[in-house]
């Protein structure tokens, strides 16, 4: 039985009877001019001269200007290259001076003063509160009831080892549900900050 069922695969498989289809039908794949910008070899633009640290380069102070894209006009001079005496110093302070605020936005967040009233006293409450009870006295709330910033409240009083490996689990769990776009998001995220500490 095992030998007929071999026998008649063979045949169904045997090139004669299902001949190669013309090359007008055949399947080609073509790269046109559209998708052939967006490779990788289209996007290694080599950077401007002026960003180039040469050691053989003569050390001197000097200015790198690199214009913008656009033509820039011929009545603007950047304020790099006003000499400190010109009186187009005064002129453009003297504009931002007098500039009223009515046209402008909104602040994101209103001007304070800061305060540096907290005592050696309520430094030792902070610590103690945030190691007696961590879920209930986070930093958000210590910082609202000592009327303070939550980073000086991170910088007096540090997490317990237990308390950061909690953050950790939990971080991680909430890691296992994100999807495949939301993963490379954020992954494409940290690239960017490591290559903006690189200054890349």
């Amino acid at each position: 039985m095992n030998s007929v069922v071999g026998r008649r695969l063979i045949v169904s498989l045997h090139p004669a009877q299902h001949p190669p289809l013309p090359l007008s039908l055949a399947k080609t794949y073509r790269r046109n001019e559209s998708s052939f910008r967006r490779t990788k070899q289209r996007l290694r633009v080599k950077p401007a001269d002026s960003f180039i640290h040469s050691p053989k380069s003569a050390r001197q102070d000097h200015i790198i200007f690199n214009p913008p894209s656009s033509s820039p006009s011929v009545y603007h001079t950047p304020s790099k290259f006003i000499p400190a005496g010109d009186k187009r110093q005064d002129f453009l302070s003297a504009i931002q001076r007098d500039t009223p605020t009515s046209q402008l936005p909104p602040a994101i967040r209103e001007p304070y003063q800061k305060q540096y009233h907290l005592t050696i006293d309520d430094i030792d409450e902070i610590r103690r509160l945030r190691t007696a009870d961590p879920d209930v006295w986070t930093r958000a709330k210590l910082a609202k009831k000592f009327k303070c910033s939550s980073l000086f409240i991170g910088i007096v009083s540090e997490a317990s080892p237990e308390r950061k490996e909690e953050q950790v689990k939990v971080l991680e769990d909430i890691k296992s549900r994100w999807g495949r776009k939301r993963r490379t998001a954020r992954e494409d995220r940290a690239r960017r900050r490591d290559s903006w500490g690189r200054d890349e």
